[in-house]
């Protein structure tokens, strides 16, 4: 795969899927947009992967990029029709950019928890081999309160009634954090907005025990990393060979 990554914070990066896509000989592209990157053109690519980050999808004025931003997905998705995943703040930027609509919301979800997979869910090719109920890291404090037309809810739960779905056939949104490493939360809290999130919702300890309790959950959170991981790859080719397969026909 040739994979284009939005960041917009150094720290929310690929995590571990940067280890699967090296594995795989895909290569990476990545536009930190916070840092003034310019969005390359997209013909190189077969999948467009946005990370999370501490700013918000209506803060335009205080961060001009964004409007690009949501341009380019839009482009991306709806003119382009390729492979898409946001993760977090890029799953909210997915529904602001087809015509959703991102709240606050009344309390932040941040720790461990559960997602339950829809009908939509689990049929879809990305959750192929999940069981109905997965664990998920949480850690935000806004959510999707309208979802754009033609987009379905793949998975919900009781905090945050989309935590994921699909646009079309292969662009999808995931409200929680897959790409968790052992890193991930040490990181994160250092970043002002994360960890007076973190502490206000979980309080002064927190951040010592969600690490704990993250270190422990590992190597579930990889290995759901790695099957969701192989499915988008089965997703990407799918797609590439279906594009090649037009091409040969049209010429």
């Amino acid at each position: 795969m040739r994979i284009l990554i939005f960041q917009h914070v150094a720290v929310e990066h690929p995590g571990i899927f940067r280890q699967f896509w090296h594995e795989n000989d895909d290569s990476m592209h990545t536009v930190e947009l916070d840092a003034g990157q310019p969005i390359p053109v997209f013909d190189n690519f077969d999948l467009l992967v946005v990370m999370g980050g501490p700013m918000d999808v209506w803060q335009d004025d205080s961060y001009p990029w964004l409007q690009s931003e949501k341009a380019a997905i839009r482009n991306w998705v709806m003119d382009l029709d390729r492979p898409f995943v946001g993760i977090c703040l890029g799953h909210q930027l997915l529904a602001a950019a087809l015509g959703g609509a991102v709240k606050l919301m009344d309390r932040p979800e941040i720790g461990i928890g559960e997602v339950t997979l829809t009908e939509a869910g689990r049929r879809d090719p990305l959750f192929s081999g999940f069981e109905s109920q997965v664990e998920t890291f949480q850690w935000h404090g806004a959510e999707i309160s309208r979802l754009p037309d033609r987009a379905e809810i793949l998975a919900e739960n009781s905090a945050c009634p989309v935590q994921a779905f699909r646009w079309g056939a292969h662009a999808y949104g995931l409200q929680y954090h897959v790409e968790i490493t052992a890193s991930t939360v040490m990181e994160w809290s250092n970043i002002a907005e994360y960890r007076a999130g973190l502490e206000r919702t979980l309080g002064p300890q927190a951040v010592g025990d969600l690490d704990h309790a993250v270190k422990r959950r590992l190597s579930c959170f990889a290995a759901s990393a790695r099957r969701l991981n192989d499915n988008l790859a089965g997703i990407v080719r799918a797609h590439s060979l279906s594009m090649l397969r037009r091409k040969r026909f049209s010429a």
